[in-house]
């Protein structure tokens, strides 16, 4: 009785994974499409400068983000770990001593940006003469922003503990929308236009967390505010958070960090690169981080449950699939990224083809590491992972400065975050491990060992076609097909079990009927 009862329970989720992933990838379509479209229009709006100016300046503001990421990790683990334990008194008192703390370093980061980081900014920056009061006005807009997404964490962690993914991909449409309409007034309004940028923006920001909250405090009785005092929740939350808050220094120094020693050495038109690179990395990996963002919940709540051997299968098949997704998407880019970024931009940066390809290597690496991050932070044991793990990140920082230093060019910092990646998914690997007993070597085997010979089989077929043709559209055409079709065909042989397969095969067979 109790297995029928596992077995339904399991089930379940399975279904709610799905349910929640298709809502949003749903949700990622639609941003995606949005965003590609937008950076589009306002590269060429804004200029290859003036685009270099906002995504360095916004960095600068980025680089505070590691206290509120740092307390946002921990706001998800312990909301979704009570609601596993199914105490509502203690998820009240949560939700509430998250938002009293998320409200205190709103206060904290507006200081330290408006004085530290304004400094910062003036004085460090390359930024031409004539643009610096407008590059002013986009930070003073960008830390507004910062300050309003800061106080809605608790209300954004609250809607993905209690997997109502469908809220996110409703408000994506409005948020869709706004960004469309900010695309338009940059071509119509003949007002400065990297100032305007900075202003609209910052209006999306606003009504986006506004719509957020107030779903949240309708739907969810945890989310009505009252001054909590518990001393004691107060301190595991902020130790818990402290450690997390050397992880996401490092976090913020190898992304943010870096982007600022490209523009110190190389200037914005370097940052411009690395921003297109980014809004690739973004789109891809939307695929993979909404699929996990699906699965983390389940992750969490199943150890809350003590069902270790189900957590253990949701990480290795959400490692094993967020890589094929990955990858799948990634490699015809890689291989066409040229014409890819050619055709999307009127104007490509120099470094973009570069900074995109290496960009997109280094995801599929941490895809892999995603689900054993949850793992760790599930058991809440995170001292000795992001005090490891954390130093590793950070190596990247201090590596590049000297490397750039040396006269080495900007995608040198690319080569060293790869090389840092792959040392720390193997640490992860081993704490998992020793943490909760996981199965390290069928993970090497149905995973790392799987992925590389996927990558090496894949591979081939879309180099020997690109290497026989000559640059032109259809050779474009031939190789985005050829390269999924091959590359499905890897995967499906290869990289499946076979039950995996006879669920794939049904899924296809079904399809077909209806058709």
């Amino acid at each position: 009785m109790e297995e029928i009862i596992n077995t339904t329970t399991s089930s379940q989720n399975n279904r709610r994974i799905a349910k929640n992933t298709l809502m949003l990838y749903f949700r990622m379509i639609l941003t995606m499409i949005v965003s590609l479209y937008t950076s589009r229009v306002i590269l060429n709006a804004l200029g290859v400068e003036d685009y270099g100016i906002y995504n360095v300046v916004g960095g600068v503001v980025s680089m505070f983000a590691f206290f509120n990421s740092a307390m946002s990790s921990a706001t998800q683990r312990f909301l979704s770990y009570e609601i596993g334990k199914g105490d509502f008194v203690q998820l009240r008192k949560t939700f509430n001593a998250t938002q009293i703390i998320h409200i205190g370093i709103a206060v904290l980061i507006f200081i330290l940006a408006e004085t530290v980081g304004l400094w910062f900014v003036k004085t460090y920056l390359v930024i031409p003469a004539e643009r610096l009061e407008a590059a002013i006005w986009v930070y003073h807009f960008s830390v507004l922003s910062f300050m309003v997404s800061i106080v809605q964490v608790p209300y954004n962690a609250t809607i993905i503990a209690h997997e109502r993914m469908n809220v996110y991909a409703y408000a994506s449409i409005i948020e869709a929308s706004l960004k469309l309409l900010i695309v338009f007034m940059l071509t119509w309004i003949t007002y400065d236009k990297l100032k305007l940028y900075g202003l609209l923006y910052f209006g999306v920001v606003f009504i986006i967390t506004a719509i957020y909250r107030v779903y949240t405090r309708r739907k969810f009785e945890e989310s009505k505010f009252e001054f909590v005092k518990d001393k004691k929740l107060y301190k595991t939350l902020i130790s818990y958070s402290g450690w997390n808050l050397f992880g996401n220094v490092a976090g913020v120094a190898k992304g943010q960090g870096v982007n600022i020693l490209l523009n110190i050495f190389y200037g914005p038109v370097v940052n411009a690169a690395r921003g297109i690179a980014m809004q690739v990395q973004a789109a891809v990996n939307s695929f993979v981080s909404n699929f996990q963002m699906a699965v983390n919940p389940q992750i969490i709540k199943s150890y809350a449950a003590d069902e270790r051997e189900y957590m253990n299968s949701l990480v290795i098949r959400s490692s094993k699939f967020s890589f094929y997704l990955l990858f799948f998407l990634s490699l015809p880019i890689t291989i066409e990224v040229d014409q890819i970024l050619k055709l999307w931009l009127k104007t490509v940066p120099e470094y973009s083809s570069i900074f995109t390809i290496l960009v997109l290597v280094i995801i599929l690496i941490d895809c892999v590491s995603g689900p054993l991050m949850t793992a760790i932070q599930a058991t809440g044991k995170i001292k000795v992972y992001q005090a490891v793990v954390g130093s590793l990140l950070m190596l990247i920082l201090p590596i590049s400065y000297v490397l750039l230093k040396k006269g080495y060019s900007p995608e040198i910092t690319l080569y060293v975050n790869i090389v840092i990646s792959i040392i720390a998914l193997s640490f992860r690997l081993y704490l998992v491990w020793k943490l909760l007993e996981f199965p390290i070597l069928r993970f090497v085997k149905e995973i790392i060992l799987k992925n590389i010979a996927i990558v090496l089989l894949s591979i081939s077929l879309p180099l020997l076609i690109r290497t026989s043709m000559d640059e032109h559209f259809i050779r474009l055409i031939v190789i985005v097909f050829v390269t999924l079709i091959w590359n499905a065909t890897i995967i499906f042989s290869i990289g499946l079990q076979k039950s995996e397969k006879t669920i794939v095969t049904r899924g296809i067979n079904k399809i077909l009927k209806r058709k």
